[in-house]
């Protein structure tokens, strides 16, 4: 029966997956493949039956042959001779002064291709570099960019933890970390802390990612308050490793429940002895003490009718309209002085004052001295009409 074989050709590659064909292979095995770059030799990590109605659009290929001690023999003259390549570049990377740094070398199995991986941090011109390759070890070149976590994956480093990176022991691909998941997880946001060797986020932080937001679709919203069998509670914070809640009751007292208590809980009327210890409260707060939110509420709705029927007479009197009186003038307004002759201004201003003929009564001119002590409203004369 045919087996489906996982191969893999480095420490820190991926898995590919070939069928045995007519071969019986062990794991730890080595193995002649073909692939889409040349002739390859890996190493059988893992094996499973096939199934026995074969699925024709897996498309897994055949291995090509078993390894022999030959084909050990060149795995290990490969690996002398991309030392060997990876110290030269070096010198020519110097030479030519590139800012770039030389990360690993990769000799194919067939020599057939070498492949240098290095990182910088922008586009680099290295025309002359492969030229100096090229004629150094009459192969085909290629020179590949980079990132840090590759870098770090190729190398291999201690993390945080203590332990090897996790991208060098058995992450084979990279998955997106974004600073939201160390907010969701309640981590300080620090970057010291929440970044690995490589200067990114910690991959570690994308294992927990899923947990996280399962338990904070069955928590509710912290900060936020809700009735339940207990009154009126607070949510102050969760805990995931515990899987509880951390609430404030009416008495200003915290409790800390589970997530299946809280379920019970919620959404039910408060039981009895809730509402008892509810009722003096809120005597206490009638009396003198702070007032009830219904009290407050009339209080206020009472002020808004008395502020509104100010308003409305104030409105009222502006828009009544003024009464006149028979003359045509309002009540209020004052009476103006008759209008003064040109011999008064004269009087006043020093000039004599003509004698009164004989004949004239006296109470017109005793009039006029008490139109004289009055001084008179000025007024300005309007031209004559012709």
């Amino acid at each position: 029966m045919s087996q489906i074989l996982g191969v893999k050709f480095n420490d820190y590659g991926q898995v590919y997956y070939f069928t045995s064909g007519p071969f019986v292979v062990r794991e730890g095995q080595h193995v002649i493949v073909k692939t889409d770059q040349g002739m390859g030799l890996g190493k059988v990590i893992l094996i499973r039956q096939a199934p026995q109605e074969e699925d024709d659009n897996e498309g897994h290929k055949p291995i090509y042959r078993l390894a022999n001690d030959k084909d050990m023999d060149s795995v290990a003259e490969n690996d002398a001779v991309s030392k060997n390549a990876f110290a030269f570049c070096r010198k020519c990377i110097t030479s030519h002064k590139l800012g770039m740094k030389l990360v690993d070398v990769e000799v194919f199995f067939d020599r057939s291709k070498m492949v240098f991986y290095f990182t910088a941090p922008g586009r680099i011109d290295f025309r002359e570099l492969i030229k100096d390759l090229v004629r150094e070890y009459r192969t085909r070149i290629e020179l590949r960019q980079i990132g840090v976590r590759h870098e770090t994956q190729m190398l291999g480093a201690i993390g945080n933890c203590g332990q090897i990176c996790c991208c060098r022991r058995f992450m084979r691909k990279f998955v997106p970390v974004t600073i939201k998941m160390a907010k969701e997880q309640n981590l300080f946001l620090n970057p010291t802390k929440i970044s690995g060797i490589c200067g990114r986020l910690l991959c570690c932080l994308s294992f927990e990612q899923e947990g996280y937001e399962e338990f904070h679709r069955l928590c509710p919203r912290v900060g936020k308050k809700y009735s339940t069998s207990l009154g009126q509670v607070k949510v102050l914070r969760s805990n995931f490793f515990k899987k509880t809640l951390s609430l404030l009751t009416e008495k200003f007292e915290e409790r800390e429940v589970s997530i299946d208590e809280w379920n019970e809980i919620v959404n039910k009327p408060p039981s009895e002895e809730a509402l008892a210890e509810a009722k003096p409260r809120n005597q206490r707060a009638r009396r003198g003490g702070r007032p009830s939110k219904q009290a407050a509420s009339r209080r206020d709705s009472r002020r808004s009718k008395e502020t509104s029927a100010e308003n409305d007479g104030d409105q009222a009197a502006r828009n009544k309209p003024r009464r006149n009186t028979k003359n045509g003038r309002d009540k209020g307004e004052r009476k103006r002085g008759p209008r003064q002759e040109p011999s008064e201004k004269k009087a006043r201003e020093g000039t004599p004052e003509r004698s009164v003929p004989e004949g004239q009564n006296e109470s017109h001119s005793g009039d006029e001295k008490s139109k004289k002590g009055r001084r008179p409203r000025r007024r300005r004369r309007r031209p004559s009409k012709k």
